[in-house]
């Protein structure tokens, strides 16, 4: 097992407006790319406030950058919105990367060409294995594209139609993350 990765801990504004759960209904991991920039744009993207109802915004509970550095946003025992319908029983992870930004539903611009560096990826796999070590029932792990297949109006043709989310995408290394891992893709 690789050690455990430093976690910076920065608690999203409204973290304490989400949703409390117990740890052992948590059975399912999101792999996510933020599809920006960088650490920076998605920290103030996930400060936004997008549920007036809740004053809350959507967000992962980790973010990994492109150093290898993870950033602890949002608690484990809290709810983070980050993926319809599969919320309450999942932890979020997402990978700085630049994903389809800017051009994110234009159909010409539909390809994810940015590799996940090693470090990255390296840091990914420790932060997983803690989190099997952490949450006892964790037993599943999906792409953000497995669980998100609805397709929308293209941008730039609305007669054309294109994958509401395709991350992590084609780049992102399956077989090396699931290795060392109990941990197996969601049937969906």
């Amino acid at each position: 097992m690789s050690a455990p990765p430093v976690r910076h801990a920065d608690p999203l504004p409204y973290v304490d407006a989400l949703g409390e759960r117990a740890l052992d209904a948590v059975d399912l991991v999101v792999i996510h790319c933020t599809e920006l920039p960088d650490l920076a744009t998605a920290r103030e993207y996930g400060e936004r406030i997008l549920h007036p109802d809740s004053g809350t915004g959507n967000s992962g509970h980790f973010y990994v950058d492109r150093d290898g550095s993870v950033h602890a946003w949002v608690p484990v025992e809290r709810v983070a919105h980050h993926v319809r319908g599969y919320n309450p029983r999942s932890i979020g992870i997402e990978l700085v990367n630049r994903g389809r930004f800017p051009d994110w539903l234009d159909s010409r611009h539909q390809a994810m060409d940015e590799p996940y560096p090693d470090v990255q990826v390296d840091a990914l796999v420790a932060l997983l294995q803690q989190l099997c070590v952490d949450l006892p029932a964790l037993a599943w792990i999906a792409g953000h594209e497995d669980l998100d297949t609805g397709e929308v109006a293209a941008s730039d043709d609305p007669g054309r139609r294109v994958r509401r989310k395709r991350d992590p995408g084609p780049r992102f290394p399956w077989e090396r993350v699931l290795g060392g891992l109990p941990l197996r893709r969601l049937p969906v």
